[in-house]
């Protein structure tokens, strides 16, 4: 892989929203990591690179780390809910467009096969159905908003 690719490769990531992306081959591994404003890539064999995009400034991410204990108790309150997560990576959409209605609302009951948003991935809307039933409970993503796979969409009271 050269270093136009990677370049490429470091532009497609950041537009995604994705906040890390692993790529191996047999010949290199590349993991490109971005936060906020800043874009770091490892690649191994045969050297390390790191790499920022060029009107982007460095920002120290410190912020992360005192959200994760105000998150904990958040955790324990929620351990009697299932969760619906997204199953792509891409940008979240609570409604199937603009002009439309939300697909749920926190109250609402869903069942398995019930659409509950869109997630939009390289120009292609996937409506995204849940697997489980019961009540929504929370909805964890602002609309509009970029998603991993596996993150948390919303929080569903199965009883």
């Amino acid at each position: 892989m050269d270093l136009k690719e990677i370049q490429n490769l470091i532009k497609f990531v950041a537009k995604s929203g994705a906040s890390e992306v692993n790529l191996e081959t047999e010949d290199f591994k590349i993991i490109i990591k971005t936060g906020g404003e800043q874009v770091v890539v490892h690649q191994a064999a045969p050297q390390v690179m790191h790499v920022a995009p060029e009107a982007a400034p460095a920002v120290a991410s410190t912020a992360p780390a005192p959200a994760a204990p105000a998150s904990t108790p958040a955790a324990d309150d929620t351990s009697k809910y299932l969760t619906i997560t997204s199953p792509m990576i891409g940008t979240f959409y609570r409604r199937p467009s603009p002009d439309k209605d939300v697909y749920v609302n926190v109250g609402d009951e869903v069942k398995s096969g019930t659409p509950v948003c869109v997630i939009e991935a390289m120009k292609l809307f996937n409506e995204i159905e849940s697997e489980i039933s019961g009540k929504i409970v929370k909805v964890l993503v602002d609309d509009q908003s970029p998603v991993e796979y596996d993150q948390p969409l919303f929080l569903v009271d199965p009883s």
